[in-house]
């Protein structure tokens, strides 16, 4: 019995080692190819190509200019709309002007009459009330020319804030043509301010309109292409000796 199975221990070893070495060798064999192989390097990022990136360039130069045309087109319009604006309220300006120095002239010259002695008239209350009708009509007519306010307008016709309708036509005229002066100037200075003030948009927009057209032409300059230029001694090339002495010779026959 322990023969036998000494046999079959004896005989099976060699079978087993056969096996493991073969296992061992293919494990050796795939590790050394493992190992000899080479790895994957990634994949460089693709490089464009150098007319394709003159291209895409190009591309954005023109979509750049015009983008820029547009815009500049833009300014220009609203610098001649600001610049309209401003001569608008430049003779707006002037036109208040003139109505303010024609209201300061005749101010003057009823104050210079004032220094007259007032022409004596009875105190009934028939005078009263005619200078009484004398000052409404003044001060509505001055309302309808646009040179007293409805508030003015109100205080006149109530006897309010220095508006005595019991004083002669001759004093009440002289105060009524100190106020018009002095609306009129109130109106000459907030027309001086609107002009100065459209000016300075006008001129604004006009320097922004001529910032954004020489960014235009800058940018359509950008698009032309570059002039070539030759040399002077590339122009001239020399000629082979072979063609400076060549002679026209007739063909000889026989």
């Amino acid at each position: 019995m322990s023969q036998t199975a000494l046999y079959h221990f004896l005989t099976s070893v060699p079978e087993a080692a056969a096996i493991w070495s073969f296992l061992l060798l293919l494990a050796l064999g795939l590790l050394a190819a493992l190992v000899a192989r080479p790895e994957r390097e990634p994949a460089p990022d693709a490089v464009p190509e150098p007319a394709d990136a003159d291209a895409a360039r190009r591309d954005d130069l023109v979509r750049y200019a015009e983008e820029v045309a547009v815009a500049a087109a833009g300014a220009a319009q609203t610098a001649r709309r600001r610049r309209e604006r401003w001569l608008a309220a430049q003779d707006e300006a002037e036109r208040a002007w003139t109505a303010y120095d024609e209201a300061d002239a005749a101010a003057r010259r009823l104050a210079g009459a004032a220094a007259l002695a007032a022409p004596r008239t009875p105190r009934t209350p028939a005078e009263y009330a005619a200078r009484e009708r004398w000052l409404h009509h003044a001060a509505m007519t001055a309302h309808w020319r646009g040179d007293l306010t409805a508030r003015q307008l109100a205080d006149v016709l109530a006897g309010r804030n220095g508006w005595d309708p019991r004083r002669h036509p001759a004093e009440q005229e002289t105060v009524l043509a100190r106020t018009v002066r002095d609306g009129r100037r109130a109106g000459w200075e907030s027309a001086a301010e609107r002009e100065r003030a459209a000016w300075r948009d006008a001129e604004l927009a006009a320097e922004a309109a001529r910032t954004l057209a020489a960014e235009a032409y800058a940018a359509t300059v950008a698009l032309r292409p570059a002039p070539v230029y030759r040399s002077a001694t590339a122009s001239a090339q020399p000629v082979p000796a072979t063609v400076r002495n060549a002679r026209w010779r007739p063909a000889r026959v026989g």
